[in-house]
Order: C-alpha cells, then structure tokens, then sequence
C-alpha cells in the first residue's frame, strides 16, 4: 500500500502539468488593454448594438485577460458589424406543424480586432451566440426579454476567441 501512495501521487500531478493559472496567451493579465467602440447593426432589431456593446465589456471585465479602457488609446480596437438575426423553429405544436412553439435566436457578428496604432489587424471573423425561446401569446415580447441573453452568449464567444485564439 506504501509503494502505491507515491505512483498514484506522481501520475495525478503529472497529468496536471499542462495546465496554469492566468491567460493562455502567456501575457500578464492585464498587460494588453482593449476599447470596444458600438457595432453597426445591419439587422431589424432595435437597440441589438448596446446590447452587444454592453456584453462585450462585461466579458473582458470578467475574464480578465484584458484591462478595458473607456478613453484613452487601447492596444486593441474591438469594432465589428452585426450581421445577421435569425429566428428557426425548434419545436412545433402538436395541432399544427407549421406554427413553432419554441425558437432557436442567432445572432452573427463580424468581430475586429485591431491596432489602433499600426492599424494591424489581429481578427477578423464571424461569431455567433444563440439562445432559446419559448413563444408565449406575444413572440416580440419573448424576443425581447431573450436579447440580452444572446448578446452575452455572442459576447462571451467573442472574448473566448480573442483571449485563447491564436491571432
């Protein structure tokens, strides 16, 4: 039994050895500052850009990775168009097949980031978020409230991207 304790011991710690604390990008966390300015919204939806704006600030501020500045000169510009809304059907009521009791809402943004200094661009791609509804007597309503919930949900892959991507 006492020659087991250490064989067990050494394979957990060394099945530990890949993992650290702090940013994967192996900066400081904090070193790197970032701005997000408003995002264009190319879609229908009202007020999806503050939301978006919003999430996006809380998200750096939680994860940490980046210091985010409200004036001044960033290392990194986060700006970025919003460019597609979609509702799909997810689930249908049992009476009739073409009017959906539950939807799927996607939400496509184009993320930048970018050197506000060299003007080097450091990502550019398409990121989506998505969450789920059930309709009630009035979809808009439903709609609405669900925004914020997939603003955060594009925000939070946003940053994930940013913070652990290889750009």
């Amino acid at each position: 039994m006492r020659r087991l304790l250490p064989a067990v011991l050494a394979a957990a710690l060394a099945g530990c050895a890949g993992y650290h604390l702090g940013p994967s990008s192996g900066l400081p966390a904090g070193s790197v500052s970032v701005q997000v300015l408003p995002f264009v919204n190319h879609t229908r939806e009202p007020r999806i850009s503050e939301y978006l704006g919003s999430s996006l600030r809380r998200q750096f501020q939680q994860d940490g990775t980046f210091r985010l500045l409200s004036a001044g000169t960033p290392d990194i510009l986060i700006t970025g168009e919003i460019i597609r809304f979609e509702r799909r059907g997810l689930s249908y009521t049992t009476n009739d097949v073409l009017t959906p009791q539950e939807y799927t809402l996607v939400l496509t943004a184009n993320v930048v980031a970018r050197d506000p200094v060299s003007g080097k661009t450091n990502l550019n791609r398409a990121v989506q978020g998505r969450t789920y509804i059930r309709t009630g007597n009035d979809l808009a309503s439903s709609e609405r409230e669900a925004m914020p919930n997939l603003a955060e949900d594009l925000a939070r892959n946003a940053v994930s991207i940013l913070a652990d991507g290889p750009w």
